[in-house]
């Protein structure tokens, strides 16, 4: 244990008690990440695939010739971002595997 100062008996627990409560917080949103995680398999399979259809390449090319309307967000067609994103879910997920 790293050396302590010396608390009396009231202080001792104050500080164990607050140790706690950090622990703790950090579990319940640990545990509400991992199930947000887990509930977007799906979405990240169904990203993947649209990423490699011939789908998205025909959006993509009709966003490139500006047949969309300027407002319609669409930074799913944008290849780095949609691709980036999927690999920081492949590496968060490989990574949670290898420390859980």
């Amino acid at each position: 244990m790293k050396n302590m100062p010396d608390m009396d008996q009231m202080e001792r627990i104050v500080y164990y008690e607050a140790l706690m409560n950090r622990v703790n917080d950090a579990v319940r949103q640990l545990e509400a990440a991992a199930k947000a995680f887990d509930g977007v398999y799906q979405d990240v399979v169904q990203l993947e695939q649209y990423l490699g259809s011939s789908e998205w390449r025909q959006d993509f090319e009709d966003d490139a010739a500006g047949k969309f309307p300027e407002e319609l967000r669409r930074g799913v067609l944008s290849e780095d971002g949609l691709y980036n994103l999927l690999q920081e879910y492949r590496e968060l997920e490989n990574e949670c595997r290898t420390k859980l």
